[in-house]
């Protein structure tokens, strides 16, 4: 019978043979639809420019006095603590 090393070599081979016929064809493909991806893309950017600048959007972040929000990629903000002098306990006679 055949032993390992033998089935790998006709494994190859084989291989080898089907990639002769049809790895030309595959690369085409695929340099062909990574083509179609690439425009698309750029298509899509371009039209979302277009559209901000059709409703004249403006880029810049938007400003809210006495509110922080965090950009993109930004950490997000600690928890608040309670303040130093309370340590964390309500004050007498209050119900918590």
């Amino acid at each position: 019978m055949f032993g390992l090393s033998e089935l790998a070599v006709i494994l190859i081979v084989v291989i080898a043979l089907i990639l002769a016929r049809k790895g030309p064809e595959l690369a085409r493909n695929a340099g062909k639809s990574a083509r179609i991806l690439k425009a698309e893309a750029q298509a899509m950017k371009r039209a979302e420019q277009e559209e901000a600048q059709a409703r004249g959007a403006d880029t810049s972040p938007r400003i809210i006095q006495g509110e922080a929000v965090p950009g993109p990629g930004a950490p997000a903000p600690a928890p608040e603590r309670p303040s130093a002098d309370t340590d964390g306990v309500p004050p007498q006679g209050s119900r918590a």
